[in-house]
């Protein structure tokens, strides 16, 4: 019988691999990326205030929760658009795997940030993790673009890895001042909304909603509300340490999707990759 810590874990692993893929499914087409973010973001607001309202959770309104909710909200905007941009021409696969493997950056930030310090477990971690973002890059896999395009690409997927580290040193630093994490996710949903709707109008130059993009960002945006959700439900039962480390291994699923459905094929690279990006998160996890 597994805890119920390790079970809301892998309900928020499953969830986040599954919507990779459909970030990947969407951006495979020349659709606007702006109005898929302002669609998630609407259906997770509506999603995450009747969630809070309806529970004990509520709602403060202090300024440690609206500041740095906001930031952490533009942040979180920026990532995804960036993670979205990528996968048009990186598999699903690569763009997770990079992007969860953001506690690498995060470990880095709260050194100098939150003056935390790194011993030589968290240094191991750091270290396999930037030896799978080396593994990972090899642009002559099928599917992926090539040279300079292929690099542009895997340096964006980067910066969307980078952004959501920051993100989550923002995050801690915001509930150290004594934010509510309801007060600061439900931001950070209307943060997706107004960001989506600002890069759809002034970088796409258009902003037209679709059915099919309306069923990818309902589909997309319910993912997103249980992935937040059934994460904080494993920290609440349990430890962060384990919780975590658990949610961020939702590249595997993603990948393992991805070969299923045929959207790209499995490579000795990749699962030396993988496996390398699993033993940073457990390291990291064990600091």
């Amino acid at each position: 019988m597994i805890s119920s810590t390790v079970f809301f874990a892998l309900l928020s692993m499953l969830c986040a691999g599954g919507n990779d893929v459909v970030f990947k499914r969407y951006a495979t087409k020349s659709r606007s990326r702006g109005t898929y973010v302002f669609g998630i973001g609407l259906v997770w607001a509506s999603l995450q205030i009747v969630y809070a309202t309806t529970t004990e959770a509520g709602f403060d309104v202090s300024g440690a929760s609206l500041s740095y909710g906001l930031a952490a909200g533009i942040l979180l905007t920026v990532s995804n658009l960036s993670l979205l941009e990528s996968l048009t021409h990186i598999d699903a696969s690569l763009g997770s795997t990079i992007y969860r493997l953001n506690s690498v950056g995060v470990i880095l930030l709260s050194m100098w940030i939150l003056d935390e310090s790194l011993g030589w477990i968290k240094g191991w971690g750091v270290a396999t993790g930037i030896a799978a973002v080396f593994l990972l890059y090899h642009p002559g896999v099928r599917g992926e673009a090539i040279g300079k395009r292929f690099a542009l690409f895997f340096g964006l997927a980067l910066f969307a890895s980078a952004c959501r580290a920051v993100y989550g040193v923002v995050t801690k630093a915001g509930l150290n001042a004594g934010g509510s994490i309801q007060s600061m996710l439900v931001i950070a949903a209307l943060c997706w909304i107004i960001g989506g709707a600002m890069y759809a109008l002034f970088r796409e130059k258009g902003f037209k909603i679709t059915g099919k993009k309306a069923v990818y960002s309902l589909l997309s945006g319910v993912l997103v509300f249980l992935i937040v959700n059934f994460l904080l439900l494993a920290i609440a039962q349990g430890q962060a340490s384990i919780a975590i480390p658990i949610a961020n291994m939702s590249f595997v699923v993603a990948l393992l999707l991805s070969v299923a459905l045929g959207m790209e094929t499995l490579t000795r690279r990749k699962l030396i990759a993988v496996a390398v990006s699993i033993c940073s998160l457990l390291l990291l996890s064990r600091a």
